[in-house]
C-alpha cells in the first residue's frame, strides 16, 4: 500500500482541498492511514518535497547545466563557492575529467546574466576548464520512480502545448507560495488560502491556468532516489546525429526509467549532445536499461556518468532577493 501511495503522489497529486482523502478514497482506506504512511516517509527522508514544479524558462529565468574541471584537492572549497549561489539547484561530483556538474538559473532581473555568472564562479573556484550545456530541446522532465515495480518499460510522453496567459499579481503570489514544500496534513493548502485571502476554487483555478500555460510543469512529490532504493542513477550522455536529434530524443524519452531527456550543444572537447537521466536500483539494473536503450538509439558513442557525491539538490526559490545579494557580494 505504501508503494501505491508513493506512486500516486509522484504521478498525479490531487489538487483538491483534501488531497490525501482523495487518495484514500481511490485505494479504499482511510485518510488517517494515508497520512500516517506519508508522515513517516517524510520523516524518514524518502519524500524530499511536495510542491508545484515550475518551468524556470517560462518564468523568465536563464539556466544551464554546467560542467567544471576542478583539481581534486580544490573540490571541497569549490563546492562551497558554487553552492553559495542561490540559483544552484543541483550539484554533483561525477566520474569524468569534468568532475563537478551543476545546474544554474538566474532571474530576469540579474545584472550579471548567466554567462558572466558562470565566468565569475569559474574564477572563484579556480576551475581548470568548463563547458556550458544549455537546453536546446527538451523531450522529457518527469521524475517518477517505479516504486510498485508495475510500470511498463516504455511510456507515452505527451507533447506539451502551451497557452499564453498574462500573469497577474495573484498569479505571482501563488507561484511564490506554491513553490514551497507542503505539510502532510489533511488540508495542506489551507495556509496559502488564508494568507492570500482567497477560496480553494480560485487557488486551484490559477494552478490549472499555470499548468496549461506551461509555467507550472506539475504539482507532485519528489522522492529521495537513494533513500527510496534507487541507488544507481546515471546521467547517460550520447553522441547522436544532430540532423535526427529530435527523433532520437523522442525515442529515448519513451523509456520509463528515463526521467530527464535533453538535446544540448557539442564542443570540440565534448562530443555528446543527448542527455538522459536513467534510474535503477542497482548498477547492474541501470546498465541493463542503458544497453536496451543503446539497441534502439542510433549513436556514435555513449557514456554513463554516475554521481559519486551529491552536494546539493533543492528547488531554487523564485522571485526572492537572494540572487541580487549574491551578485552584490561577488561582482
Amino acid at each position: 500500500m505504501k508503494n501505491e501511495i508513493l506512486s500516486r503522489i509522484q504521478k498525479k497529486f490531487p489538487l483538491v482541498a483534501k488531497p490525501f482523502k482523495a487518495i484514500a478514497d481511490e485505494l479504499g482506506i482511510s485518510e488517517d492511514e494515508v497520512l500516517t504512511i506519508l508522515q513517516k516517509e517524510k520523516s524518514d527522508g524518502i519524500i524530499r518535497q511536495t510542491s508545484a514544479i515550475f518551468d524556470t524558462k517560462r518564468l523568465g529565468y536563464k539556466s544551464s547545466l554546467v560542467a567544471f574541471k576542478i583539481a581534486p584537492d580544490k573540490i571541497d572549497k569549490a563546492v562551497e563557492i558554487i553552492n553559495s549561489h542561490p540559483g544552484i539547484s543541483h550539484n554533483y561530483e561525477r566520474n569524468h575529467d569534468f568532475n563537478i556538474w551543476f545546474t544554474l538559473g538566474v532571474p530576469p532581473t540579474s545584472e550579471l546574466g548567466l554567462e558572466k555568472t558562470v565566468e565569475i564562479i569559474a574564477k572563484l573556484t579556480e576551475a581548470e576548464d568548463y563547458i556550458m550545456l544549455p537546453t536546446l530541446k527538451l523531450f522529457k522532465i518527469n521524475v517518477k520512480l517505479n516504486t510498485t515495480g508495475k510500470d511498463d518499460k516504455k511510456e507515452k510522453v505527451k507533447k506539451v502545448v502551451h497557452t499564453e496567459i498574462e500573469l497577474t499579481p495573484l498569479h505571482h503570489q501563488i507561484i511564490r507560495l506554491a513553490q514551497y514544500d507542503i505539510k502532510m496534513v489533511s488540508e495542506p493548502f489551507a495556509q496559502i488560502i488564508k494568507e492570500l485571502d482567497i477560496d480553494y476554487d480560485t487557488f486551484f483555478k490559477i494552478l490549472k491556468e499555470l499548468q496549461e500555460a506551461g509555467i507550472m510543469r506539475r504539482f507532485a512529490s519528489i522522492l529521495n532516489h537513494r533513500k527510496a532504493g534507487f541507488n544507481a542513477n546515471a546521467m547517460v550522455v550520447w553522441d547522436v546525429d544532430e540532423a535526427n536529434g529530435e527523433k532520437i530524443g523522442t525515442d529515448a524519452a519513451a523509456f520509463s526509467a528515463v526521467s530527464h531527456c535533453y538535446l544540448r550543444p557539442k564542443y570540440e572537447n565534448w562530443p555528446f549532445n543527448l542527455f538522459t537521466m536513467v534510474h535503477g536500483k542497482t548498477t547492474q539494473e541501470t546498465n541493463g536499461i542503458i544497453e536496451d536503450m543503446a539497441k534502439e538509439i542510433p549513436n556514435k558513442s555513449h557514456m554513463p556518468l554516475y554521481s559519486s557525491r551529491e552536494f546539493k539538490k533543492i528547488r531554487i526559490e523564485y522571485f526572492t532577493p537572494a540572487c541580487a545579494e549574491w551578485e552584490r557580494k561577488y561582482a
